[in-house]
């Protein structure tokens, strides 16, 4: 595997594993034993992937487990990174793929689904002054007990790890340098909404304290949810797991 020309060009380098416990733990131990980047950690399969609140992450070969470090990230502005990567896979896909890109769609705040079911999550981690987004993108399988997910072969889009790397590698350094460090991130929070279903539409916001529910009214400049009450007050959520709504008002499956 390999980057695109143009991210090696730019300075980005490749570390690659066959199995290793996580990418972005590594990539975080690397940071902190002072590595910079950009530097992409690549495995073929992990031991101990996770996702976001501290959920594992199912990391069986065949699927591409990738970890970006970043050095200089402005304080403050490490969370808008996960709307980046959300874009570059989008981007990545659409490329490869083109037939498939009106099913391509994001959903708040870090999936990338064909349609209503999830074949990638990013995770972001960041200590002062660095970050690592951390991409896991179902392309050969994906957990079968999971609902509402699903990978890109399933969905007939076959490429192999090695196309899809070098897409992501390009399409991220397009994205890094619209969003050049926070100052673009106006543009990156407009396109990531324009590829969004769920704006407009009712939804169940879960909580680790409470339920709510509202129109997902747009996203602020931070990238945070704003969710339109019933009552028409505007609730804005810094993190939370959102579930489309029936017309009903049933939850529908987690998405």
């Amino acid at each position: 595997m390999q980057l695109d020309p143009s991210a090696a060009a730019a300075g980005f380098e490749l570390i690659i594993h066959d199995t290793i416990g996580s990418t972005n733990s590594e990539a975080c131990a690397l940071a902190r034993a002072g590595a910079r980047g950009p530097l992409w950690i690549i495995a073929r399969a992990q031991t101990a992937g996770r996702g976001r609140r501290g959920n594992s992450w199912i990391s069986e070969p065949g699927n591409l487990y990738a970890s970006l470090l970043l050095s200089d990230v402005p304080p403050g502005r490490a969370g808008e990174l996960a709307f980046v990567a959300a874009l570059a896979v989008h981007d990545s896909v659409s490329e490869l793929a083109p037939n498939m890109t009106s099913r391509l769609a994001l959903k708040w705040p870090n999936d990338v689904q064909l349609g209503n079911a999830k074949f990638a999550g990013i995770l972001v981690e960041a200590e002062n002054p660095w970050a690592v987004i951390g991409i896991g993108i179902n392309c050969a399988h994906h957990p079968a007990q999971m609902p509402n997910v699903t990978d890109l072969k399933s969905s007939g889009i076959a490429v192999s790890l090695e196309q899809l790397l070098a897409a992501l590698s390009k399409h991220m350094l397009l994205r890094l340098q619209q969003w050049e460090t926070g100052k673009g991130f106006a543009a990156i929070r407009q396109d990531w909404l324009d590829a969004c279903p769920g704006v407009g539409h009712p939804i169940l916001v879960r909580l680790p304290a409470q339920e709510l529910t509202g129109k997902f009214e747009n996203i602020d400049h931070n990238g945070h949810l704003m969710l339109r009450l019933r009552d028409g007050r505007i609730e804005t959520v810094a993190a939370g797991e959102v579930f489309g709504l029936e017309h009903g008002g049933q939850a529908q499956a987690a998405r």
